[in-house]
């Protein structure tokens, strides 16, 4: 390469976008600049924030997808960078619990994609005295234990990446909000908020809930729409958490890709419960107040959004009942304990789930990348994305790098 440094600029400080500024300086900082721009004002406010901060080994995804290659690979990186920087985890294991006869083909599948996909410390739990051996007061006909997953803070591990980004002389501009693009002599000019203006050779996209629209400015045709589904958590109250040994998890319905509503063990010792996966009136809409009214009608005229609700609706409606009743989250919690009711949990946090769907109406199921000339565009990056990060990261450099060499 020249001895002039090539810039890169990234758009979106959540975990992705941080993981892979890191990777590029820790790997290629004699060759890139790098600038990370983000909107708010600190890193991993939303997606990458606000999760169940659980550590997936790779259980639900399909056989050779990105997903399942990235999330097998991603939980190792994780584990290494948490013990290289001192961020405490827990590889605690959870179970996926049965508790009819019809969940159990669905969750002898699941078993099997974790087989298929290298997952370690896997069990195939078929009586209910083995469930008790993880977890004691668990009822299921069967279960799939998952030893080698965990627990750990994700804002803490975006925070030691924005260290370390800071330390290798990369730079994180906050409060820059994407407006436009404009390419001259293959530079490129972004526009942001405030007047601000930054310039680079390349463009690694990894806005979250916003890819798709900046995606639009790049020239892109993009045929996804991120469609943002709230997820509310509750927490149990201290009289029942002890019921909860680590992490507890429905059968999915395999068709989405939301696990369901599970019991989850969080670092600081609490006991998280959700989240469902509610229809947003906003992109970042924590709360039914939040209404976007552009965001909500460029969603709900979206014809794969239509598409999707005609034939998902009773999905659509239900997750909207146990957002506004408790009673119907709480039955969803039935479908893992019999004996917890209203009064044992409490309303906790919410986070927003940046999911891409098609014009065909289907739910993304895999991380999605799109390429454009000089840019890289991250439009599918849920769940297992924050436990995959820094693989992602690499997946990206892999993509970029050898174009920039050229």
């Amino acid at each position: 390469m020249s001895n002039v440094k090539k810039k890169i600029a990234i758009i979106g400080g959540g975990i992705v976008g941080l993981a892979t500024a890191y990777k590029i300086l820790k790997n290629f900082n004699s060759d890139f600049d790098v600038v990370v721009y983000e909107k708010e004002g600190k890193v991993a406010l939303h997606q990458s924030g606000s999760n169940s901060g659980v550590l997936h080994a790779g259980l639900y995804y399909k056989p050779g997808s990105l997903k399942a290659k990235l999330a097998t690979n991603g939980i190792n990186q994780m584990m290494a960078f948490c013990n290289e920087n001192n961020i405490h985890y827990e590889i605690c294991g959870k179970i996926v619990l049965a508790r009819t006869k019809d969940e159990i083909e669905t969750l002898k599948k699941l078993y099997n994609n974790g087989i298929n996909n290298n997952v370690e410390n896997l069990q195939y739990l078929d009586t209910p005295e083995k469930i008790k051996h993880f977890e004691p007061n668990a009822e299921g006909l069967a279960a799939v234990f998952v030893g080698s997953e965990g627990i750990v803070n994700f804002n803490q591990v975006c925070n030691k990446l924005y260290s370390h980004i800071i330390d290798m002389g990369g730079k994180v501009l906050f409060n820059h909000t994407f407006k436009s693009r404009k390419v001259s002599e293959n530079k490129i000019k972004l526009f942001f908020s405030d007047k601000n203006i930054g310039e680079a050779d390349y463009v690694i996209n990894c806005a979250g809930l916003y890819s798709d629209v900046v995606a639009k400015n790049f020239g892109i045709n993009v045929e996804v729409k991120i469609i943002p589904f709230r997820g509310d958590y509750y927490r149990l109250n201290n009289k029942k958490s002890h019921l909860v040994k680590n992490l507890i998890y429905p059968v999915p319905d395999i068709k989405y890709p939301f696990l369901g509503v599970h019991l989850t063990r969080k670092i600081d010792g609490s006991i998280e419960v959700g989240p469902n996966a509610v229809f947003a009136f906003a992109r970042e809409g924590y709360n039914w107040k939040t209404i976007n009214v552009k965001e909500f009608f460029d969603a709900v005229f979206f014809i794969g959004f239509i598409k999707f609700l005609l034939k998902h609706n009773k999905l659509v409606f239900e997750e909207m009942l146990s957002s506004v009743f408790k009673y119907f989250f709480i039955k969803k919690i039935e479908k893992l304990f019999d004996n917890i009711n209203s009064d044992d949990i409490v309303l906790s946090t919410s986070g927003v789930r940046a999911q891409a769907i098609s014009k065909n109406g289907e739910l993304i199921q895999d991380f999605y990348f799109l390429e454009a000339e000089n840019s890289l565009h991250v439009l599918n990056a849920p769940s297992p994305g924050a436990t995959a990060s820094l693989a992602i990261a690499d997946y990206i450099i892999d993509e970029f790098y050898k174009r920039l060499i050229k």
